[in-house]
């Protein structure tokens, strides 16, 4: 199959209550039919089928049984690999397309509860104050315990206007938090943008979907316009992306670099995959697609750039900010990403259902595996209103149970930047609070890392200007 034909799957860890998750299409192959069958272990399984039909206290259908040992066989492989039902599959393939319902959370699982990754923007669960690193204990008056993350997915999703109540543990506190959330249909417009300062323009990117790369240019075309002047810098801001279409993340960095430039490549066993994704307009458009980069205005490949990046940047948003970093395009700014460096393909079972298969680990152009370990930034410049990386608040890949190791330097993680911008001290017992946004706003007057990001802009700017 071409890669014309696919969609691949970077999104983040687990899955979302209510966000998006991306796909690869693509046919079961044979690939190891002479590998000989495991006649004990099949055995076994037999055996163990059986004496549940003869003998559980309760009759269990044999489509049950079946479905739970194939879910069984993926969640025991790697923390992304999962069986989905038609429901399950449905969802994902809507998801891609930027609109969905639920209360809009990146989850994951720890100790058999499931765990915060990250609130999106604009949701029921950001407006709550839900928090990266929460522990969602219960949900109305269930127990998560004992559930499959998809289980507890399907739990908080539901018809929009519908409430849902969320007991949650969070470190620091000594009771837990009960939270009433009312689902909401989501609605994300992946790309916002808005003009800094006289001439410095901020595009954020907050998931990479189906039409992330059309909706880059346009706002690019529109901070042009709006500035009347070519941009003396730009602010890209990947923070809390957990990923999305692989096509998306080639399309944004394809924005910004020289045609034909190397974006990413991927490593597998099978040769399907192994890829080679460049910055030309067959590796970001569908077939017979226009090409939405071919406008962009005059000095978007050479204007001033810094990315910046969290541990909550994931995924597609590593392969942008390796790109751009490795080839020397744009300053990374922020903290160390999550490391989520494999890539996972949706293989449909032919009724309805499908598997998600972790198929091949992911490299930056100069090289280096993000898997575990993540793209460490340029300059380290923590947000003093998050928590800080001492805080051991702050969940990666490398948390996650059964996470993949890096294919060349284990869990290793990469060498810290020398250069630190320290963010004010806070005072006495005052709390981390996330940054309010007044309305109209994409960005804070307030926010540290933006602010960082905007001096070392004006800074290069009267460097180049002497």
């Amino acid at each position: 199959m071409t890669h014309k034909a696919k969609f691949i799957l970077v999104g983040l860890a687990g899955l979302m209550a209510g966000a998006a998750l991306t796909v690869n299409l693509s046919a079961i192959a044979n690939k190891d039919a002479d590998t000989a069958l495991p006649i004990e272990e099949l055995r076994a399984f037999t055996d163990v089928f059986a004496r549940i039909k003869s003998d559980y206290v309760e009759p269990v259908e044999d489509k049950k049984l079946i479905t739970e040992a194939i879910n069984g066989m993926l969640t025991g492989l790697d923390p992304h690999s999962a069986y989905l039902d038609v429901e399950s599959f449905k969802d994902l393939q809507v998801g891609t397309q930027g609109e969905f319902g639920g209360l809009g959370i990146e989850v994951g699982m720890e100790d058999g509860f499931v765990k915060v990754v990250s609130p999106i923007e604009d949701t029921p669960a950001f407006k709550a104050g839900v928090k990266p690193g929460d522990l969602i204990i219960k949900l109305d008056d269930t127990p998560v315990k004992g559930m499959t993350l998809n289980d507890a997915v399907k739990r908080m999703r539901g018809k929009p206007g519908s409430p849902i109540k969320l007991t949650i543990s969070r470190k620091g506190v000594d009771k837990p938090i009960v939270l009433t959330l009312t689902r909401a249909v989501i609605k994300i417009r992946s790309v916002k943008s808005a003009l800094l300062d006289n001439g410095y323009g901020y595009v954020r990117v907050t998931q990479f979907q189906e039409h992330t790369g059309d909706l880059l240019a346009q706002a690019l075309d529109k901070l042009y316009k709006d500035n009347k002047a070519p941009l003396k810098g730009l602010v890209l801001d990947l923070r809390n992306d957990p990923g999305g279409l692989l096509n998306g993340a080639v399309a944004v960095s394809a924005a910004f670099l020289k045609p034909d430039s190397l974006v990413v490549y991927t490593e597998g066993r099978s040769e399907d995959a192994k890829m080679r994704l460049t910055a030309s307009r067959e590796h970001y458009l569908r077939p017979m697609q226009m090409d939405y980069l071919k406008g962009l205005p005059p000095g978007v490949k050479d204007v001033p750039m810094v990315v910046l990046v969290n541990s909550g940047s994931a995924s597609a948003s590593e392969i942008v900010a390796g790109a751009l970093q490795d080839h020397k395009r744009a300053v990374v700014m922020g903290t160390r990403t999550f490391g989520k460096g494999s890539v996972q393909t949706i293989l449909p079972l032919g009724n309805g259902t499908a598997i998600k298969l972790t198929t091949a680990r992911y490299y930056t152009p100069g090289g280096r595996s993000i898997q575990a370990k993540g793209i460490e930034p340029d300059i380290l410049v923590e947000d003093p209103n998050m928590p800080s990386e001492e805080d051991g608040i702050n969940i990666r890949e490398a948390d996650l149970d059964r996470h993949l190791l890096n294919s060349t330097e284990g869990d290793a993680l990469p060498g810290k930047s020398n250069n630190v911008i320290k963010a004010p001290a806070a005072e006495p017992g005052q709390e981390r609070k996330p940054l309010t946004l007044e309305p109209g706003e994409i960005v804070s007057k307030n926010d540290f890392q933006v602010n960082q990001a905007l001096n070392l802009l004006k800074g290069l700017q009267i460097l180049q200007n002497r």
